[in-house]
């Protein structure tokens, strides 16, 4: 039986409590929250109890769920590796690169399992394409959210954005070439609104939009590739493929097309989407990862990744706007 500690029981971390209630093979030994009213409605819904010492409770763990701030992700993910625990944390891993460049390195020496909480990599839409051979050449990012003051003490970039980033890191295998940025800070000290372009040394770009000021909500990603275009809908849940028909695509809506080549059937087929959990599965998998000695899905590599093209871009706007 593994034990599970929570720290940080705010929006997320009550998501995080309610999914390992239901997760087989782990304890839940308690939570650390240092808001006492918060506190005493958690230990009382979920009859689990309240540590006012994240020392103290790290001790007892097997593994730390850090769903806390990310102002103190760096603090908690240090003590915890430095104790011998399993992680997992909420994206962004930490504030700084210094800051997840050390965890990265602390990780290697304790030999634990180190897990960052990138939950769209588990969106049963984005599950739907995984079978498809995805070379996009081309990718097109809209994040859109109307204005919710939580979760603002970091820019749209590491709020909203990162998502797409480390989505977008884990389909294009080549290393980024360029990154420019265009960002305003309209309700918040830092961007609420930006577009960013990435291009990669294969030739592939990436154009994002993240806004946390829109008036609707939209989370979209489209693929263009050799002979195909690949549409996912992260909000509703959605899939869409449009490309050249195949022997395989007899179940597909078809048309034809006249082209300077000669006639091409164009085949448009909507991928399965199954309905999934995607936070119960992310702590699953970080469960398996710890019982039988697996990979995680998404390592702190990954998570020092999508970071360090985030604070590329952060970096490439305070410049544009210093100007």
């Amino acid at each position: 039986m593994l034990k599970i500690a929570v720290f940080g029981t705010g929006h997320l971390g009550k998501f995080h409590l309610n999914n390992w209630k239901e997760i087989d093979n782990i304890e839940l030994i308690g939570f650390y929250d240092p808001n006492d009213k918060a506190a005493k409605t958690i230990a009382e819904k979920y009859n689990i109890p309240r540590y006012t010492n994240p020392e103290e409770l790290m001790a007892l763990c097997d593994a730390a769920d850090i769903v806390a701030p990310t102002t103190v992700h760096f603090q908690l993910c240090e003590m915890a590796v430095r104790m011998g625990k399993h992680v997992f944390v909420e994206k962004p891993m930490c504030n700084s690169m210094e800051e997840a460049a050390e965890l990265v390195k602390l990780v290697k020496e304790a030999n634990i399992k180190f897990q960052v909480g990138h939950v769209e990599r588990f969106n049963p839409a984005f599950l739907a394409v995984q079978d498809l051979q995805l070379n996009p050449m081309f990718i097109e990012v809209h994040r859109l959210s109307q204005f919710n003051p939580r979760g603002t003490e970091v820019s749209v970039i590491l709020d909203l954005m990162i998502h797409d980033i480390d989505i977008i890191l884990s389909i294009v295998k080549s290393d980024v070439k360029n990154v420019y940025a265009n960002g305003v800070a309209v309700m918040t000290d830092t961007p609420d609104i930006a577009n960013v372009r990435i291009e990669f040394d294969n030739g592939c770009v990436a154009n994002l939009t993240s806004s946390r000021i829109s008036m609707k909500k939209m989370r979209k990603i489209r693929l263009f590739q050799r002979d195909a275009y690949i549409g996912i809908d992260f909000l509703e849940k959605k899939a869409e493929i449009i490309k050249m028909k195949t022997a395989s695509d007899n179940d597909a809506f078809t048309f034809d097309i006249e082209t300077g080549h000669g006639t091409k059937t164009i085949s448009i087929s909507n991928p399965e989407v199954n309905e999934v959990n995607a936070i119960k599965m992310e702590l699953e998998h970080f469960r398996d990862a710890i019982l039988h000695n697996k990979p995680v899905p998404v390592s702190e590599v990954d998570g020092m990744r999508a970071m360090d093209v985030a604070h590329q871009i952060l970096q490439k706007i305070q410049r544009s706007t210093a100007v």
